[in-house]
């Protein structure tokens, strides 16, 4: 092969010390999909020459990433009567490659009870390793392989502590579960949550591709999952992890997705857990469908009951002893926070206003005496986190002020509190998490992301046993699901969602997926006001923040009309970002792809629109053009535009009416958006919607 004559040629060889034998160039990785290219280990002189070599495009180092149910499902409206799942038999025999920490083979959420024979045309294999054999994939769980070539070239001297597909860290098990985790009867976290979990897409297949590891990750490592996922013939690839911000021709995930991309493969993303800062967006990749977090309609609760009789509703996952009984309140305004040590608690629930870091708080309250928290907040939406290693509650704006009343105004106040409540239908939900990540995005800011937000905070799903998820009182606890947080739990939903839309759709581009997916979300919570941003109360969530909105499955079924696109119209975007050749042959892995930069443009056909306007300057045009394509259930349809103000701008479309004669008919349109004073606020947004004349699609 190419790359083994060149890395054993007599110039490499000789570049070699030979007292040295680590300094040998050594491959680790030759990528048959994601780009022409290998990795190898190399030392500086190995480079030099190599860089000297004809065809030479780029060298790039390897670097790491990062990480970022029962009742999820109704909550998007996916029910057995109508619907996408019975539309698409639940995602039956669609096979979502899950690139992750690996996974736990013996979860009853990849058992293969009601799932069919494996696809013929499914090319991958189960991957023996370290408590891992072949024997333990099936007709759910379909593939398992692993990598950490990469990591253990950059890291020779380590021990890879469990060698195989099998996951240690939960992550990997937690997010396949999410995306398309069979029926599991019986699942809870210690009684919260209690019910039957199954994944959006209960029949679609997993492989799972292990790349990251306890010891480390490397990008060379994530190329290769991404590559074999590829070879074996996934239709999605779900990948909740992110890179740092960087130009798209550095990032492991937007190479190896452009290949999959070309290959009519969706990638689903997570959008990071860095916010709630503007410009934090990771996996800004205009190819990917890039999905943040959102808080739903359900509260774990401790009820919270005072002597007076007033009862509050605070959120908790407490999993101790279900209850306490009359127990003294403690409250001091120059230790409301908690965080130092107290004194004058022992044996009282303490009343702390709630910090950063929930645990140390209660481990301070709990290494002082105290037997139980109480956290007031200045928040309408509360959204809490594990680690409540004694009883603790977190109320609300408006319960926090009643509490605090109680306790300030009585003379000996006392509290009992319940704990493993779960409650549904809570308002106002959904709301944007606050530390999903905002865009705009650092590699490609004129593409606005993130695309959707999907159910993120307090998720629960199958969890490796070994592997604990709380302690009480320093007890570590053990369970079969976990309840989680992040970008990383919002993905696989929209993963599930896209392996849906595959397969009612099976000749959607993942263009066309992404498209239908967004022009269908929810941008109104369930008090019919808009979704609001839980970094503040009261605050709209704009698209930076949320993008299009809450992703619901039922009506991306049938969009009406997507906004397409193809490996040729990212290339012409990537030029215009004024990529060099090798670095955009980097991406796209053909040098003949620059041949395309003489019509580039920034103006992707996109279903969203974004704007960076100088407030110096009062006025300033910018225009957008867009093709869309008829995909109705109605071969003749005229949409209507309806437009919603932007203060400070005149929006007009052009034309404002789109007639289809036929399916797969296409009609192209121009946005412009004219600022004629200057903003008043940071971020303005409006809406841009296509009525079709029966006012079905919006």
């Amino acid at each position: 092969s190419w790359y083994d004559a060149i890395l054993s040629s007599e110039a490499f060889v000789s570049a070699a010390d030979e007292d040295v034998p680590a300094s040998a160039p050594k491959l680790v990785y030759a990528y048959d999909n994601v780009i022409s290219g290998f990795s190898a280990v190399l030392t500086e002189d190995h480079l030099e020459l190599l860089r000297n070599f004809p065809g030479f495009v780029a060298a790039y180092p390897d670097v790491a990433a990062v990480i970022d149910t029962t009742y999820t499902y109704k909550y998007l409206g996916l029910n057995h009567v109508s619907g996408i799942w019975p539309e698409s038999k639940y995602g039956k025999d669609i096979i979502i490659g899950v690139v992750d920490t690996g996974i736990w083979p013996e979860s009853e959420s990849f058992k293969d009870e009601g799932m069919v024979e494996i696809p013929k045309r499914w090319r991958g294999r189960c991957e023996q390793g370290v408590a891992f054999n072949s024997s333990m994939c099936n007709r759910k769980l379909i593939g398992a392989r692993y990598f950490n070539k990469g990591l253990l070239a950059q890291y020779p001297n380590i021990t890879i502590s469990m060698n195989s597909s099998r996951d240690t860290d939960g992550h990997g098990t937690y997010t396949a579960s999410t995306a398309a985790g069979n029926y599991a009867a019986n699942a809870s976290y210690f009684g919260y949550a209690t019910g039957t979990a199954r994944g959006v897409a209960p029949r679609a297949r997993i492989a799972s591709y292990k790349v990251f590891w306890s010891e480390g990750n490397t990008g060379s490592d994530i190329l290769a999952g991404v590559d074999q996922a590829i070879t074996d013939g996934v239709d999605v690839i779900s990948i909740s992890l992110s890179y740092d911000r960087g130009p798209l021709y550095k990032d492991a995930i937007a190479i190896a997705s452009f290949a999959a991309m070309e290959k009519g493969i969706l990638v689903s993303a997570s959008a990071g857990n860095t916010g709630p800062s503007f410009r934090t967006v990771r996996n800004g990749i205009p190819w990917i469908l890039t999905t943040g977090a959102s808080i739903i309609d359900r509260k774990f609760a401790g009820i919270v009951t005072l002597s007076n009789g007033v009862t509050l509703i605070g959120s908790s996952l407490y999993v101790g002893n279900r209850s306490i009984r009359a127990v003294p309140l403690y409250f001091n305004r120059s230790t409301s926070t908690c965080s130092l040590p107290l004194h004058h608690v022992k044996k009282k629930v303490v009343v702390c206003e709630l910090g950063d870091d929930l645990w140390l708080q209660t481990s301070r309250v709990a290494a002082s005496g105290g037997v139980g928290v109480l956290f007031v907040t200045n928040s309408k939406v509360v959204d809490i986190s594990k680690g409540m290693g004694i009883p603790t509650a977190v109320l609300n704006l408006k319960d926090s002020g009643r509490l605090k009343k109680y306790v300030t105004t009585s003379k000996h106040p006392t509290v009992s509190m319940k704990f493993l409540h779960t409650i549904t239908g809570t308002k106002p939900a959904p709301a944007v998490a606050k530390y999903s990540s905002r865009g705009p995005s650092f590699g490609s800011p004129t593409v606005l992301k993130p695309d959707v937000i999907a159910p993120g905070s307090l998720i629960l799903a199958a969890w490796p046993p070994p592997s604990f998820v709380t302690a009480v009182q320093r007890k570590p606890l053990f369970s079969s699901f976990d309840i989680g947080s992040g970008t990383s739990v919002a993905c696989p939903h929209a993963s599930g969602l896209a392996a849906l839309l595959k397969s009612v759709h099976p000749h959607w581009s993942p263009a066309a997926i992404r498209s239908a997916i967004m022009t269908t979300a929810d941008t109104l919570d369930n008090t019919g006001a808009p979704i609001q941003d839980s970094v503040s109360n009261d605050q709209i969530a704009s698209p930076l923040v949320m993008g299009s909105g809450q992703i619901s499955p039922n009506k991306a079924v049938d969009p009406g009309l997507v906004y397409d696109a193809d490996g040729r119209d990212y290339v012409r975007f990537l030029c215009a970002l004024n990529y060099t050749r090798e670095q955009l042959q980097t991406i796209t892995k053909n040098s003949e792809d620059y041949d395309l930069c003489r019509n580039s443009s920034l103006d992707l056909n996109y279903p969203s629109f974004i704007a960076f306007v100088d407030n110096v300057q009062s006025s300033g045009v910018h225009r957008f053009k867009r093709t869309v394509t008829n995909v109705g259930l109605r071969s003749s349809a005229t949409y209507t535009a309806k437009l919603t103000p932007m203060n400070g701008f005149k929006v007009t479309v052009v034309p404002d009416k789109l007639i289809f004669r036929r399916k797969k008919g296409k009609a192209t349109f121009t946005l412009t958006v004219e600022a004629n004073k200057p903003m008043d606020e940071p971020i303005i947004s409006g809406s841009l919607s296509w009525v079709d004349d029966q006012r079905k699609h919006v």
